[in-house]
């Protein structure tokens, strides 16, 4: 079976989040650092958000990606892991984190049956992390990073989100540090989702000029990469004659609406269908007021229907209040 939207688009990767907590709080994340949790009693079980993935990977849901927040301080996280890994249907299951808790986690996730994560990174400056993050310790994450090449999750995927007069002068010394590694860098336009990304909206480079930027500094033409990375919409380049790739997300300067095969399901149940519209479907309702198997595939096939052709992030007079805590990216 598959999901099919009304423009023709297979849908078979579900980002879910399973919790709105962080121990990190952005300045493009949230608006003044303050955590808006959901009440427990909204908050999905994690019994409630492994049966929804049940039923979503029964439906054609190849790629689950577990986010939140900050996905590992959920209670009992490897538990709900070791849980989707073993549907026969799934054929890639990922993480995305912010490395803190990655020292501590990383070989469990792999055991458990994560495949790969995906870890925020925007400065290899502690003083401009610190600044960003608002009191967060660079090191820590550096030394997550280095644990879970450690334990073997492959690929470590970094995504820096380029920000004009914060991080912009530090793109090269990403790519050293990534090409050191062995790690995938992508680098990420800033996205006007929620009252924290519209207010940091000034800070927005487009991914020509970052690329821009990667040619000066290695004095090297970029190749596309045609093979498919991942299930992402990045789009890759090799550096000259190197082995060096790195990507770029361009959610505003070049949309890859068309193309879109992926949905969000929050830590609250709620099915959302594109992060610049409010759409969405709540399947919180659905589950607690006893809906069989059968009925939730019904409301998700409906909800699917309704995902939009394309965002609206380059036209002011839309844009989505969700905030992006509340979403994994």
């Amino acid at each position: 079976m598959a999901l099919i939207d009304s423009f023709g688009r297979t849908i078979h990767y579900l980002r879910v989040s399973i919790t709105d907590r962080c121990n990190l709080n952005c300045d493009y994340c949230r608006i003044d650092g303050n955590e808006l949790l959901p009440n427990n009693d909204k908050l999905l079980s994690l019994e409630e958000t492994g049966r929804l993935i049940k039923i979503f990977t029964q439906l054609g849901i190849e790629r689950i990606r577990l986010t939140g927040g900050e996905p590992l301080l959920r209670n009992n996280v490897l538990s709900l892991i070791k849980e989707i890994g073993s549907l026969p249907n799934l054929q890639e299951l990922s993480l995305s984190t912010n490395a803190l808790l990655l020292k501590r986690y990383a070989h469990d996730l792999k055991k458990a049956g994560v495949g790969r994560v995906n870890i925020s990174l925007d400065t290899l400056n502690p003083k401009t992390f610190s600044t960003i993050t608002r009191g967060g310790k660079l090191q820590k994450v550096l030394d997550g990073i280095a644990t879970a090449v450690a334990a073997g999750l492959h690929p470590v995927k970094i995504n820096m989100v380029v920000m004009k007069g914060i991080n912009e002068n530090e793109v090269g010394d990403m790519v050293e540090y990534a090409r050191h590694h062995g790690l995938i860098l992508r680098f990420i336009e800033t996205m006007p989702v929620g009252d924290a990304g519209k207010q940091v909206s000034d800070r927005y480079i487009p991914a020509e000029q970052i690329l821009t930027m990667i040619k000066d500094r290695f004095s090297s033409e970029l190749i596309p990469v045609h093979q498919k990375v991942g299930s992402g919409p990045a789009r890759y380049y090799k550096i000259g004659n190197s082995k060096a790739n790195i990507g770029v997300i361009s959610a505003r300067s070049r949309h890859f609406c068309e193309t879109c095969n992926r949905m969000r399901l929050t830590s609250t149940g709620q099915l959302v269908l594109c992060l610049g519209h409010e759409d969405r479907s709540d399947l919180r309702k659905f589950i607690r007021d006893g809906a069989t198997d059968e009925q939730l595939k019904e409301q998700i096939i409906r909800g699917v229907s309704l995902k939009p052709e394309s965002h609206q992030f380059n036209n002011n007079s839309h844009g989505a209040t969700h905030q992006m805590t509340a979403l994994g990216g």
